[in-house]
């Protein structure tokens, strides 16, 4: 094994190149990052606690969500940590093995998992009456698992191209983690399958799982504007409003930062967005799902005898407030 990786490439380490900032910003990064990766980390645990503990959330959308929010959690551990050391280091170094690990790591099955959401919301609105029939606990089951299989399967699809290509040096990743395409130019061999197959398939995932929740989607919006009362629309509105957030914010970022030309890539500002997309978009999860969540909050209080859920009420709470404070000014 040791000997396939030695022939494969003459590179065993790569420096990420990062941000070039001040000693004084480097701390600042530090500690906003810090904060962010505690409280997505804790936000999106207390969500799959509660979908695992608490049976008035054990629904399909909560378990899917579950799902989601533990995705969450393993992305951002595979990034983070190591962001956070780089910026306390003047040479940010990641070995070849591990750079190709974090590349796999680093797999589309949020995209499975969000399309399933989205196909849960279309059953719940347009199909009520089906809906526990349509999203029984087996299907619920199979739909999570096939997510997850799908997203190992498309992240092995992606690793071994990659794998395959020799790196003679220069070693230098102009990024803070490993990406294909800041990786893959510094290759000697010939990239080309390998960015076929890449750019390939997030077109195929990214395109076809947006179109599907698109369709899914239109559906909804149509179904809830056939319903009389405004109180009825806004209720049926309000269950997939969240969903709907997240996907807008999720396929956003994603869309401008991978499907499209490759020359377009690897400016200032590619970075600041793959930062976003790395760090912040995963911290959103848990405020857009809970702030007004009334199912979410009703668990929290059943709950609220534990320390760390009343730290996180509170939390919640004045985030809802100051949001309001600037929406007025």
């Amino acid at each position: 094994m040791n000997l396939f990786w030695q022939n494969k490439s003459f590179v065993h380490e790569f420096i990420f190149q990062g941000f070039s900032v001040s000693e004084k910003s480097q701390l600042f990064i530090f500690v906003v990052i810090l904060n962010i990766y505690l409280f997505t980390l804790f936000g999106n645990l207390l969500i799959v606690s509660l979908v695992c503990l608490c049976p008035s959330i054990q629904n399909p959308m909560y378990i899917f969500l579950g799902n989601f929010s533990f995705t969450e959690i393993c992305y951002t551990t595979v990034i983070i940590p190591q962001i956070l050391v780089h910026t306390q280091q003047e040479r940010k170094v990641i070995s070849y093995i591990r750079c190709l690990l974090q590349l796999y790591f680093l797999g589309p099955t949020e995209f499975f998992l969000l399309t399933v959401m989205a196909y849960d919301r279309y059953a719940a609105i347009c199909s009520p009456l089906r809906y526990s029939y349509i999203m029984n606990e087996k299907v619920c089951q199979h739909l999570a698992v096939v997510s997850w299989m799908s997203g190992f399967f498309t992240g092995w699809t992606l690793t071994i191209p990659t794998a395959m290509l020799n790196f003679c040096g220069p070693n230098v990743i102009n990024h803070f983690f490993c990406d294909f395409v800041p990786l893959v130019k510094l290759s000697c061999s010939d990239t080309s399958v390998s960015e076929t197959v890449f750019f390939s398939l997030a077109w195929v995932v990214v395109l076809s799982s947006l179109s599907f929740s698109t369709i899914s989607y239109s559906f909804i919006i149509k179904t809830i504007l056939k319903i009389p009362s405004s109180l009825g629309r806004q209720k049926a509105f309000s269950t997939c409003a969240a969903h709907l957030t997240v996907l807008i914010i999720f396929y956003g970022t994603c869309i401008f930062l991978y499907v499209r030309p490759r020359a377009s890539f690897l400016s200032d500002k590619d970075k600041i967005l793959s930062l976003i997309y790395s760090v912040i978009t995963p911290c959103l999860n848990p405020l857009i799902y809970t702030l007004r969540n009334r199912e979410f909050k009703q668990a929290l209080i059943k709950h609220r005898h534990l320390l760390l859920l009343q730290w996180y009420l509170r939390f919640t709470k004045e985030k809802s407030i100051e949001q309001q404070e600037n929406l007025h000014c």
